[in-house]
């Protein structure tokens, strides 16, 4: 009886129950497969030398391309001309692009400069557009930057590509600076000798390039100075922490002050 009814046809589709439940399966068979062939083919350039960031955008869009191919073989299932389909939907894109949809190309190609060129790579600490965080993926129409408080943020890839790209990760080495001031009262060369001792024994910062102290310039309350240490890049912040603290410390010790803004107001008689 169950057979029997498969066997009977659709009303307005002219097809059987069969034939139906027979596409449908297709349907779900091949997006299976899709995702069985992309989870592949992602372990497999993973092996090879290919950098990540364009694993991650191969991966994405051959994703598409198999969706596409599944939706149009369940469509070919159904009884419908494929070409029809194609030609139908080439027309729709036509009329889309025309109303406004050329962003949608333009950052499908900028995602594919960014994955070729790679200015950003997967794991880097980025700034782009005003924002800054470590790069999640490259998809082929965006960018997705998580942030140090781990919000994700994603950017249309023709910003990314239209903007100036700041890689704060891609260099092995940075160089931290550290702005201080001292009072006019106290002794400038023993100011520069504390700070060169504290960077000469921190164990992280390198010796060469070797660290320096100089003088910013002569401000309105403090003789400005500057510490330049370098260091390995994972290293930039706990350095220029320790450093921060390590000079107040260090110039209390040696009674070099440290001054308040000041200003000197004269009142003229009448």
């Amino acid at each position: 009886m169950e057979l029997e009814f498969l066997q009977t046809n659709i009303p307005l589709l002219g097809m059987t129950w069969l034939h139906l439940l027979s596409s449908f399966l297709l349907l779900v068979v091949g997006i299976v497969a899709a995702k069985i062939v992309v989870r592949y083919f992602h372990k497999g350039l993973s092996r090879s030398s290919l950098p990540e960031l364009v694993v991650e955008f191969l991966g994405r869009f051959l994703n598409v391309l198999l969706y596409v191919a599944v939706f149009l073989a369940f469509v070919s299932s159904l009884g419908v001309q494929v070409d029809s389909v194609v030609l139908g939907l080439s027309a729709v894109i036509g009329l889309i692009l025309g109303f406004g949809m050329q962003d949608t190309l333009t950052n499908f190609s900028s995602g594919i400069w960014i994955a070729a060129l790679r200015p950003l790579d997967k794991g880097e600490f980025v700034s782009v557009g005003g924002y800054s965080g470590t790069v999640n993926a490259v998809g082929i129409m965006a960018t997705e930057l998580l942030t140090i408080d781990n919000q994700l943020i994603t950017i249309p890839n023709k910003l990314v590509w239209n903007n100036s790209i700041v890689n704060n990760t891609r260099m092995p080495t940075r160089r931290a600076s550290v702005d201080v001031g001292i009072s006019y009262k106290s002794d400038l060369d023993k100011a520069i000798t504390v700070a060169m001792d504290l960077m000469k024994a921190h164990p992280k910062i390198l010796e060469e390039p070797s660290p320096t102290v100089v003088v910013l310039g002569l401000g309105e309350s403090s003789v400005d100075l500057q510490l330049r240490a370098w260091t390995m890049n994972a290293d930039l912040w706990s350095v220029k922490w320790d450093l921060t603290g390590g000079i107040f410390n260090a110039f209390r010790e040696n009674d070099i002050e440290i001054p308040y803004p000041q200003r000197v107001i004269h009142m003229a008689k009448e």
